[in-house]
């Protein structure tokens, strides 16, 4: 069969789960990759991450942890190697769940290249580069991306390398490492690899997690530092060198000569849009900053032809690209979407955790809004201290004219699950009063979303009360 009604390229976050709503709506359905089932976030991204973070973590906690709990171990140590075999396992399991969902929805798998050569025709490129044309009533492009390799003096040295290689590589780290970079990925590796005992710098370009609420980037920095990480802001490399059997890294930081040695230095300063081989000759879609043009419906300037996930730009998330593909599959089948896209949680898995979703307050203070802000000390959360937690908060923005609530920025234990609450209250339009409603049992990291919510009215139970 080479005629389809939709056929999807790259089965990632975006690709597959549009392929599977897709065909639970009746339509018939092939998805093209490349490499693996999963893409980036499966199996070079999120998974494995956080599959090395919660090791790490485990492994931390015992050396940090466990003396004031009155466990005690001697000579704890890590295998890296298997620690890097169980990252593998997870991917697998996982990626293999994947392949057995898209087979029982009767989703047509190619590995291959697919190549759009114009409207409702693709390209189909084998391993063995036999080629096939296929046909299909629309066609949804979900390439995603690649890491982008920030260039300086010495960056193709053996040893300077992206996320990509050091999920791959167990050994690739002994003692030292730089991340070049301030971002989620520059952090969870420095976190990594800092539970683990190695001497890690971060060299930030302007200021750690740049793009997140400034008491985030402030008291997560702290946590840092407690570690033991280094971070030296604004920053620029000068040139990297070969240095015995690793490397010598020279850069300016607030306007003073640093050299740090190290085993590598991971860059991680972005990802770029993964566009290689998706055109055939003679056809192409209108880019910008290398990212494909769509409209508010991620339909491209060619009807029919529609683009998703971090190939068009904006936050490079694998939940909103899975969000934005089922929106485009709901509409083909002639359905309403079913997934507000205007509220994205966005999160890091360090310790403790940090999630976002809607506005900052610096951001509402640009838009000339008068906001109302909750804040809480997880340092009062009775389920913090059990745990012995680092220093963390819910912060909540409400608008003072309504009571709406208009963004929630959190550093605490479980903050990656409870954004989800007050992702349906951004939603949801939920007012302070309706979110106070709400019991939230006790002891939890969730009842300090109570606490929060009652500190935008000076009414938090376990805070001091405001200054007069």
């Amino acid at each position: 069969m080479n005629e389809y009604d939709l056929i999807i390229i790259g089965a990632g976050p975006g690709g597959y789960v549009g392929a599977i709503r897709a065909a639970q709506l009746g339509l018939s359905v092939c998805v093209i990759e490349r490499r693996e089932v999963g893409g980036t976030c499966l199996n070079r991204g999120c998974i494995p991450t956080k599959s090395l973070l919660y090791t790490s973590e485990l492994y931390a906690k015992a050396q940090r942890d466990f003396e004031l709990l009155g466990l005690h171990i001697d000579n704890i140590t890590y295998d890296s190697a298997k620690m890097y075999a169980r990252k593998d396992q997870v991917v697998k399991r996982l990626r293999g769940g994947v392949e057995q969902l898209l087979k029982s929805h009767g989703v047509k798998l190619l590995f291959g290249t697919g190549s759009v050569s114009g409207p409702g025709k693709v390209k189909f490129t084998s391993p063995e580069k036999e080629e096939t044309m296929l046909s299909a009533k629309n066609i949804l492009i979900a390439s995603g991306s690649k890491p982008f390799l920030t260039q300086f003096p010495g960056c193709d040295l053996p040893g300077v390398i992206t996320s990509d290689e050091l999920l791959s590589q167990s050994d690739i780290v002994k003692k030292k490492l730089i991340v070049f970079g301030a971002g989620v990925i520059a952090v969870e590796f420095a976190t990594v690899f800092a539970n683990l005992g190695c001497e890690v710098s971060l060299i930030v370009r302007s200021r750690l997690m740049r793009i997140w609420d400034t008491d985030i980037s402030k008291n997560f920095g702290a946590v840092l530092k407690k570690r033991g990480v280094k971070v030296y802001g604004l920053s620029t490399i000068k040139e990297v060198v070969k240095d015995g059997s690793g490397l010598l890294c020279r850069f300016t930081s607030a306007d003073k000569d640093y050299e740090l040695e190290a085993d590598s230095i991971l860059v991680a300063t972005g990802r770029q849009t993964d566009t290689d081989g998706l055109f055939c000759d003679g056809f192409t879609l209108p880019m910008e900053k290398g990212c494909i043009v769509v409209n508010d419906r991620f339909e491209t300037s060619v009807p029919g032809i529609y683009a998703i996930g971090d190939v068009i730009g904006g936050m490079q998330l694998a939940h909103l690209a899975s969000a934005q593909a089922i929106t485009v599959c709901e509409r083909l089948a002639g359905k309403e979407p079913s997934v507000c896209l205007d509220f994205v949680p966005n999160c890091v898995y360090t310790d403790p955790e940090i999630a976002a979703v809607g506005i900052t307050e610096a951001k509402a203070e640009e838009e000339g809004r008068k906001v109302v802000i909750g804040k809480y000390s997880m340092m009062g959360n009775g389920k913090t201290i059990i745990e012995n937690g680092e220093r963390g908060f819910i912060k909540l923005i409400f608008d003072a004219e309504t009571d709406i609530i208009l963004g929630a920025q959190l550093m605490c234990q479980r903050a990656t699950d409870i954004i989800a609450e007050l992702a349906n209250a951004c939603v949801n339009r939920m007012t302070s009063k309706q979110l106070i409603n709400v019991m939230r049992p006790h002891p939890t990291f969730c009842e300090a979303v109570t606490e929060a919510v009652e500190a935008a009215h000076g009414m938090s139970i376990h805070s001091a009360p405001p200054r007069r």
